[in-house]
């Protein structure tokens, strides 16, 4: 039976950080102060501004860090044996960590992606927030599961997002990737079906997971899909962030269509993580204020 992407929780209890009551002043730092961290391959300043700026929104005696490796088996020894709280995991390290860790969520053994990882006293759990982001959008925004979708991309996020729609109870699905082996074994692998390109192809929801229209990107300009396929969608759902505003998103929202925006997902996947770390869940309002200074 598949996990129900909406109720993945620790099965440990995670220490609840005390909020600073009136001044809510971030201490400074001290030898109790606790180290969150990233793993990429790339690292960006997203995640190390987005919860900085909530730890010191909310006084929390935590800092957070970006980092690179070549050793991510070290790197997660590491994570062990000096007691870092949490750790954020990037390309191309989110399959490798798996053997590394004690104990998979139901989020990340759907898709067998690691994305989070969390130490509860050298007791390390994964998670994959990625795929609950993308659960909980399909949820707030009432997406019908009987909806029929194209969901262009394969590679990892795809992955991510397509087993969330799977466990989400959306089974009249088509992945659309050029790439025959990846399509193919991914929809293959969660009981959809898969196409090359778009063509004449339609459907009522439009999902794109590729790099397709990313700042600083060769395709920032283009769009994910074409005018005539948007014209007859309802919803559009776009992961990338940067910029919120795609052209997939634009056009969509021009065309009067309800959208998704990775913004969305890439903020709620950094507040899941962040709650995981800290014990403490933020307002729908501190985490969109963190999201958009992250994204400057």
């Amino acid at each position: 039976m598949p996990p129900n992407p909406a109720s993945t929780t620790t099965s440990r209890t995670q220490p609840c950080a005390v909020i600073r009551e009136n001044t809510l002043m971030k201490p400074s730092l001290n030898k109790d102060t606790q180290l969150c961290i990233s793993l990429a391959a790339r690292p960006s300043n997203f995640g190390t501004r987005f919860h900085n700026h909530l730890y010191n929104e909310l006084g929390l005696d935590f800092v957070y860090k970006a980092f690179t490796t070549t050793d991510i088996t070290a790197a997660i020894g590491g994570v062990r044996a000096l007691g870092i709280r949490g750790c954020s995991v990037s390309m191309p390290f989110k399959e490798d960590v798996i053997s590394l860790v004690d104990e998979l969520d139901a989020s990340a053994t759907a898709i067998q992606s690691v994305n989070t990882i969390v130490n509860d006293d050298g007791y390390l759990r994964a998670y994959n927030t990625d795929y609950i982001a993308a659960a909980e959008l399909l949820r707030s925004h009432r997406i019908d599961p009987a909806t029929p979708f194209l969901l262009r991309g394969s590679g990892g996020m795809a992955k991510a997002v397509a087993a969330a729609l799977r466990d989400s109870g959306f089974t009249d699905g088509t992945i659309v990737a050029r790439n025959e082996v990846n399509g193919r074994a991914l929809a293959g692998d969660l009981g959809f079906r898969w196409i090359a390109e778009v063509g004449s192809e339609r459907a009522p929801l439009l999902v794109n997971v590729t790099p397709i229209g990313m700042a600083g990107g060769a395709e920032a300009d283009e769009c994910a899909f074409e005018p005539a396929t948007i014209a007859d969608a309802s919803t559009v759902f776009d992961v990338v962030a940067l910029p919120a505003e795609t052209p997939l998103i634009v056009v969509a929202r021009a065309a009067g269509k309800t959208v998704i925006t990775g913004a969305e997902v890439i903020a709620l996947q950094a507040a899941e993580q962040f709650e995981r770390y800290t014990g403490v869940r933020p307002t729908a309002a501190q985490v969109a204020e963190a999201s958009a200074l992250a994204r400057r």
